[in-house]
């Protein structure tokens, strides 16, 4: 096992919220190491941006180039009912005139390198094809990480191993959590366990306009599942089915046991009309993709020397498009207080933690209106035909501005049609 000289930052994973983290941080003059696992760019699910992530891009010097890219714009996001109707379209633009009230569909496999290429630039040193086997404490401080080369996704002789020695160290493995699994901190919620069964199509309908671009949220006929349709590059659209694990895959499984995830997919999307009359015609690309999305936070966000980021803090249901969102949100507010610990010359997990409570207030608002979106009493035309003045209030939530605005002033009302779990702060378990 060799050594290497000692890093300001390790950041394990090149996904958005490791980008994200190391860019910010390269650009205040430290020196950053980036490890990211897969050699090459890979397939990955959650590709609709909001449009709060503008922000963000504009301080990662991103803008111009998902200008210049040919992700689909996106305008608004469409739900539609059980019995098939569309509600009326929610247009960001409703509530923010803003040019950040437009954002990208994009194809993850390009966007999270175009993000890794922008790190590089600012001066960050990337590393693609390195597992980060496990992170090294010397009692509750981290002080590094013990990497080893992968080749074709396997990971190479035991003894090609290697310690780094860093400052602060940053777990953006997303739902591998290295940190949150290594010290035992994750804790699944338990009335948000989902499955969901995915693929993309070529071809099929799309509307014309803005509304070409738009996200579109489709209930089946009894409300037991939903399908996401996302428009992306190259004529194609990302399609996916989620719902309750037990409906969606363990009580559908062969007499022999295998589960069928075409034949699931298929029977599901007969349960959803208007989607299927738009996928008429389209092409199946890959075989059908099963994940479970199941809701899980870690207990903390940081501790001595290390700062969790992105799905390795908590993944979210993904039925209002948060992901990216909160990766890249969570990204830009681990490195400011990681700069700010450099020049305080302070990384205990108060300083590195400092912005814990204010990004896990934003993730509470996403949760009560997923919460509000499972209640299958629950609709938002019902809702806001006896709330209209609460429209600017959902809108700021679909476009992630729970940083910049309160949104709290709907939950109220909200609450006399659906259940809210208590807020969960941070240090107690969900």
């Amino acid at each position: 096992m060799s050594k290497h000289k000692n890093y300001d930052t390790i950041i394990i994973g090149g996904g958005p919220a490791g980008s994200t983290a190391a860019t910010l941080i390269a650009q205040q003059g430290y020196r950053v190491l980036l490890l990211e696992r897969d050699a090459e760019p890979t397939f990955k699910i959650g590709e609709s941006l909001i449009p709060a992530t503008y922000w963000t891009f504009k301080r990662l010097g991103m803008l111009e180039k998902l200008r210049a890219s040919h992700f689909p714009q996106k305008f608004s996001v469409q739900f539609f009912t059980r019995t098939g109707k569309a509600t009326n379209p929610f247009y960001f633009f409703d509530t923010n005139p803003h040019e950040s009230a437009v954002t990208w569909q994009v194809l993850r496999s390009e966007f999270d390198q175009m993000l890794l290429d922008n790190a590089t630039e600012k001066g960050v040193e990337v590393r693609r094809g390195v597992r980060v086997r496990k992170v090294l404490f010397e009692g509750d401080k981290a002080v590094g990480v013990v990497t080893q080369n992968v080749k074709n996704g396997q990971s190479q002789e035991k003894n090609n191993l290697e310690t780094i020695q860093g400052t602060v160290i940053v777990d953006s493995t997303g739902q591998r959590s290295l940190i949150g699994r290594q010290l035992d901190l994750n804790t699944i919620e338990p009335n948000l366990k989902k499955a969901s069964l995915f693929t993309h199509y070529e071809g099929g309908h799309r509307d014309e306009g803005i509304d070409e671009g738009a996200t579109l949220i489709l209930h089946t006929e009894e409300k037991d599942s939903w399908f996401w349709s996302i428009p992306l590059p190259y004529n194609r659209t990302s399609v996916g089915v989620v719902g309750e694990l037990d409906y969606l895959l363990q009580n559908r499984r062969e007499p022999d046991g295998k589960l069928n995830a075409q034949k699931i997919f298929d029977e599901e999307l007969e349960k959803c009309q208007p989607l299927k009359q738009r996928l008429e015609g389209a092409k199946q690309l890959f075989p059908i993709q099963a994940t479970k999305d199941f809701s899980y936070r870690a207990s903390r966000i940081a501790g001595d020397n290390w700062v969790l980021i992105g799905d390795a803090f908590g993944f979210l249901d993904p039925v209002y498009s948060t992901g990216l969102f909160l990766a890249l949100k969570s990204g830009e507010m681990a490195a400011d207080a990681i700069i700010e610990a450099f020049r305080e010359n302070d990384f205990s997990e108060t300083q590195l933690g400092s912005f814990g409570h204010t990004f896990v207030a934003g993730m509470e608002a996403f949760r009560k209106l997923v919460y509000a979106f499972y209640t299958k009493e629950f609709s938002f035309a019902r809702f806001l035909s006896e709330n209209p003045e609460h429209l600017g209030g959902i809108v700021d939530i679909l476009s992630g501005d729970v940083y910049r605005r309160d949104v709290t002033h709907i939950f109220p009302a909200m609450s006399k049609m659906c259940y809210f779990p208590p807020e969960v702060p941070l240090g107690y378990s969900v």
